[in-house]
């Protein structure tokens, strides 16, 4: 089930884009690809996974995409009928493998002015990516119940007010890019840190939000932002390999192994990085930060006065009260662990973080490397209290063990 289970979402993206192009309605792609995943799991498990399972699951969405547009055109007064007679009579096939722009196509589509900021977001991620609404409502900090109601008005509205399922004319990019931009960091991110399940990593997610950023370059190669994400996202994803044991448990930067970083992504990274000089969104600090872990030799050689310089330009343009205390353990690296503790505690109390997990392995570690191992434990206690992923609870508990030893 779960080799199963990285297919249908390295699938779902694709296959949803094309059957939304295809039949100009969110809601019927959505439904009936899930209803071919659904197909799938039985057939699969009994016959084997075919070697296009994407091409496979796109026909079968489609075919069950078409009995529903028919039944529906059948009763009077339906909204569908419409739409069923639009791809009835249309002479185009859909494309079993969707050209890369489907996705791109798709948050573009969902960054439309009429839905709201987190809606859009929202809608991104569900459709796009095939993020669960738990994995959403937490990478966005709400409640399960409020992102469900805001991917169904989403989709509701994008119906009724007749929103094209298209990439906007290019005057209209600009404003849109923004939206599109964190979307796709968003679906990397969920990948490279996941909130939740067996796996430290999901590998589907690192891969679709890698290609995504190098799509949206070639889409807009002047975008100084678009290179800053790519540069992001490629210079995260050179470690990803050494971020897991061989058993999946979790290796922190401090202990990885620099020599099997992938050199190739990294130069990539470095070369967008020099595209994005002068890009004003926030993923240039970022990826100034990622390429200063890429390219330092080892960890005792890492820059991190020029790191915490990224940390203060990124926490002034975003007030992120996370980026606040991600800065504090830079701190505590350059100017010594109770500066870093001092750091963390002025960010601490924002009512923003208590959706969060953040705090409390920060001021752990920061303990544990001060030597004051007591303190570190109790911390560690309440991090295990708020940890997502099975592998991310594992390294708090080994670390909570060391701190007991010590």
């Amino acid at each position: 089930m779960t080799a199963l289970d990285g297919v249908f979402r390295r699938e779902w993206g694709p296959a949803v884009a094309a059957l939304a192009r295809w039949s100009g309605d969110l809601s019927v792609a959505e439904d009936a690809v899930q209803e071919a995943c659904a197909q799938a799991l039985r057939v699969w498990q009994a016959e084997g996974v075919p070697a296009k399972p994407g091409a496979w699951l796109t026909t079968v969405a489609r075919n069950r995409a078409l009995d529903r547009l028919r039944r529906e055109s059948a009763r009077p007064g339906k909204e569908l009928a419409a739409v069923y007679e639009q791809v009835n009579t249309s002479d185009t096939a859909p494309e079993l493998h969707p050209v890369r722009d489907d996705e791109l196509r798709m948050m573009f589509t969902c960054a439309h002015p009429a839905l709201d900021r987190s809606s859009q977001l929202a809608l991104t991620l569900r459709l796009i990516s095939g993020l669960t609404v738990p994995e959403i409502a937490r990478a966005l900090l709400q409640s399960d119940s409020a992102i469900g109601q805001r991917i169904t008005r989403a989709k509701n509205k994008i119906r009724k007010a007749n929103i094209p399922l298209r990439v906007p004319p290019p005057e209209l990019l600009g404003e849109r890019t923004p939206h599109v931009l964190g979307c796709i960091y968003s679906v990397f991110t969920e990948g490279y840190w996941s909130t939740g399940g067996p796996s430290a990593i999901r590998d589907e997610l690192c891969d679709e939000g890698v290609r995504l950023a190098g799509e949206l370059c070639a889409l807009m190669p002047g975008n100084r932002d678009a290179h800053a994400l790519a540069a992001l996202v490629l210079l995260h994803d050179s470690r990803r390999r050494t971020r897991v044991d061989e058993g999946g448990a979790l290796i922190p930067l401090d202990e990885q192994d620099r020599s099997q970083w992938d050199r190739g992504r990294i130069a990539r990274g470095l070369e967008h990085l020099r595209s994005a000089e002068g890009a004003l969104g926030s993923h240039l600090p970022q990826a100034v930060i990622a390429a200063l872990h890429a390219t330092a030799p080892s960890w005792q050689h890492t820059d991190w006065a020029t790191i915490c310089v990224a940390y203060d330009r990124l926490v002034a343009m975003t007030d992120s009260p996370v980026a606040a205390a991600n800065r504090a353990l830079a701190v505590g690296f350059r100017d010594g662990f109770a500066a870093g503790l001092a750091a963390l505690d002025a960010v601490a109390d924002d009512p923003r973080l208590a959706r969060t997990n953040t705090v409390a392995p920060i001021r752990a570690d920061l303990l544990r490397r001060a030597g004051r191992f007591d303190e570190a434990q109790r911390w560690y206690r309440v991090a295990l209290d708020g940890s997502g992923s099975e592998p991310a609870a594992a390294f708090l508990r080994r670390r909570l063990a060391e701190c007991v030893t010590s």
